[in-house]
């Protein structure tokens, strides 16, 4: 997903502390409270980064079905029609041998494509960046404001180590998959009912 940067650019407040030099730390209250709101943006975009990820890949899943479909249904149908066309004298071999090679032609296509296990794959890693998103979020929300800002990073690095091995192993997805997961987040598919409750 591309963002942009704001538009504007607010300006530092005139008797704002000195940033530490480049590559020294930040020390104190200041300098940790600076290093938690560091952590909580990373676990955002950590978040979603998954989210879209999730989404994809379910829509991955779904053209994948909607290929096993489209293709093993109409080789069913071919080479039952092709059976019983055999079976009448009056209609001959012609017909039959070229309803075969149809029904042949496009289970070869659906041998090649894989449709159903492109599927199982693609929802399983749909399923994986999921957790990966539950879990940025409830780091974020729940465990980081215990935490200290060690515990927090050495959080953030294995849940980003997480991302990077599914993303290693996740086919990606079309444009077309992109649109459609884009729409859904757009009508609310990422929305829970508790996040659109005004806190009391």
């Amino acid at each position: 997903m591309e963002t942009t940067p704001g538009d504007t650019e607010t300006a530092p407040a005139a008797n704002a502390p000195e940033a530490p030099l480049s590559g020294a730390p930040a020390t104190g209250a200041d300098g940790d409270e600076r290093r938690r709101r560091s952590l909580d943006a990373e676990f955002r975009r950590l978040e979603e980064s998954a989210m879209w990820s999730a989404q994809c890949q379910f829509e991955e899943g779904k053209r994948w079905r909607a290929t096993h479909w489209a293709l093993g249904l109409p080789a069913t149908l071919l080479a039952a029609i092709a059976g019983t066309t055999a079976l009448v004298e009056s209609t001959g071999a012609t017909a039959a041998g070229v309803l075969a090679l149809l029904s042949a032609g496009l289970g070869a296509v659906l041998t090649t494509v894989n449709a159903p296990q492109r599927a199982s794959q693609a929802v399983t890693a749909a399923n994986a960046y999921l957790a990966i998103q539950t879990a940025a979020r409830q780091h974020r929300e729940i465990d980081l404001p215990d935490w200290s800002p060690v515990e927090a990073r050495e959080a953030l690095a294995a849940l980003t180590t997480r991302r990077d091995e599914q993303n290693a192993g996740a086919e990606p997805p079309s444009r077309r998959a992109y649109r459609k997961a884009r729409a859904n987040m757009r009508a609310g598919g990422q929305t829970y009912a508790v996040d659109q409750t005004p806190a009391s």
